[in-house]
This record gives C-alpha cells, structure tokens and sequence, in this order.
C-alpha cells in the first residue's frame, strides 16, 4: 500500500523565460515501510521535492498523498497539524533545542502535541540508537554524530506515517555517516519505518532499498 503519492507534482519559479521548474511533472509512490533514497546533483530539485513531501512548500500544480491526505488540501494550520503527528523530519544540521537535554528534544514534539509520551516505545527507540547514557546532555555536549541520533530519534518518536531525512549525513565525516546510516536502516526495520532520503551521496544510497534519481526536476530512474 502506497503511503506516499505523488502525481504531475510541479514547483516553478518566476515568469516568461527567467522561469525556474525546480520539479517538472514529478509522479512517483513510496509504499509502507520502504526505504527510499532520492539522488540528484545540486539543483537537480532533489531538495525541493522533499519539501513539497513534507508539507514544508506548497506545489505549483499537482498533488501531494501522505498517508491517504492530500496535503494541499489543509489549511496551514491543519498542515502544521498533520506534519507534526504524520511526517517526521531528519535534517542536516540535527535541529535540535539547544536548551533541551537529548531526552527532551526526543520528546518535545509529543509534547508540542499535547500527548502521553508512550515511555515504552521511546525507551526501545533510544536503546536502538545507543543514547541511553546521554539523555541528560545538552546537545553541544555531544558529537556531530551522537546529535544525528537524537535527531532520528525524536523523528521516530511520534511514530510518523513517513520518515523525511534531508542529507542525514552532510555534516559527518563518512565512517559517522555510515554509522549513523546503518542506525537508520536497522531501526527503521525494527520499527517498520517508511523512510525517504535525499543525498547525493551514492554510498549512502545503496543503503537504501530502492533509489530514484532526479535530474532538472525530472525523475529520470525509479529504482
């Protein structure tokens, strides 16, 4: 069952001959609990794609299904909504709240949301990823790599619908990054995590389960 639809999604910027199409007809689905890698060189709109999966941008044309939701047809306040319960985020720079310790930014966005913290599945979650001795650092306390897990943690302890990681590893070094990589596979796999991610590292990609690639807003290879 596909979690993830999109169809004759398109992003443009500008009019006339300056335009920019960022994405140009993209189409594609991702299904429940897989693990796909989106490749592209800079500018190939790789990035703006996974915005506009996200809810993070809204689309020129086309459509967006995450989890049986067409995500143009929430209001802004609906999409802060659903993006908060349905789609967690990793990004490059981790994001976390500086005066947070690790266990508070794993559970801040359950919080946020105003819901019973499930301590069971947070505590396998943050055995799984090896931060059960640091819940109580503060984020600068911590390596690039260690920040990187507290960040796919907190992403998995809402238990989203999808998984959204924005080069996971452009910040690591690359023995860290694939560390962190293989943390991110076994635990979406231990938790039947549909997982999406964009790199331009094809390392990394291989991880994944399938790799579609993107050229000029164009997906060009579905895996």
């Amino acid at each position: 069952m596909a979690i993830l639809e999109t169809t004759g999604l398109k992003k443009y910027y500008g009019t006339g001959e300056t335009m920019v199409r960022a994405l140009d007809d993209v189409s594609f689905s991702v299904e429940k609990g897989e693990f796909v890698a989106i490749v592209g060189t800079s500018g190939s709109g790789k990035s703006t794609l996974l915005h506009m999966l996200g809810g993070l941008d809204r689309p020129t044309e086309g459509t967006v299904r995450v989890d049986g939701r067409e995500l143009s047809a929430l209001s802004d306040e609906e999409l802060t909504i659903f993006r908060r319960r349905k789609i967690g985020f990793v990004f490059q720079n981790y994001n976390l709240v500086p005066v947070l310790n690790v266990y508070e930014n794993i559970v801040l966005p359950i919080k946020l949301d105003g819901n019973k913290v499930d301590e069971e599945y947070v505590n396998r979650v943050i055995d799984a990823l090896g931060l059960e001795e640091k819940l109580l650092n503060l984020p600068n306390q911590l390596s690039g790599g260690q920040q990187q897990r507290v960040a796919i943690a907190r992403a998995l302890a809402t238990k989203p619908a999808i998984l959204l990681a924005d080069e996971p590893t452009g910040n690591l070094d690359s023995k860290t990054g694939l560390d962190v990589m293989g943390l991110l596979k076994v635990t979406g796999e231990r938790f039947a995590q549909t997982m999406v991610m964009i790199t331009h590292n094809e390392e990394i990609a291989q991880m994944a389960d399938r790799i579609v690639r993107i050229e000029d807003g164009k997906i060009t290879v579905r895996g």
